[in-house]
């Protein structure tokens, strides 16, 4: 466990992450590995885990049925995947696809969840680092949209 606690404190999202909470943290984490087209999660499932990417290339995709996957984002190493694990009905909304080799870090969901629960100052410090994570990407978003739409002449 102790190194699995220096690999997740040693991530960007975890940076000056108190020692302490990284424990509590590194209590519901896993190694995991996905080789190129391994899918991390699919759209509709229990999104019942967070990814801290270490190495790879994740695909963030939407499919519309009968058409091929449209990717929306990529995360690289040093970024996270999943923030489904907050939201109730707690289920992906979104697939997500290695593409290329991927060592990630995997936190349960459920665990962090309960012990962000019981422990107001994990709940808020874990908050503290999803909000820009998910403000960035909804920023991204726009930007996508703009380049997709353009301007419209009136």
């Amino acid at each position: 466990m102790e190194g699995l606690e220096r690999i997740v404190l040693a991530h960007p999202f975890f940076a000056g992450f108190e020692a302490e909470l990284g424990q509590v943290v590194s209590g519901c984490a896993r190694n995991l590995r996905f080789e190129t087209g391994q899918y991390l999660f699919r759209a509709g499932d229990e999104a019942n885990e967070i990814f801290l990417i270490r190495q790879g290339v994740v695909s963030i995709e939407i499919a519309a049925p009968g058409q091929k996957p449209t990717v929306f984002a990529t995360e690289r190493e040093g970024e996270i995947v999943g923030a489904a694990w907050m939201v109730p009905p707690y289920r992906w909304r979104f697939d997500a696809r290695a593409t290329s080799l991927t060592r990630a870090i995997g936190i349960d969901a459920r665990c962090l969840r309960e012990k962000c629960e019981a422990d107001d100052h994990l709940g808020y410090e874990m908050m503290k680092r999803f909000l820009p994570v998910v403000a960035r990407r909804l920023d991204e978003t726009r930007l996508q949209m703009l380049d997709v739409y353009g301007k419209q002449s009136a």
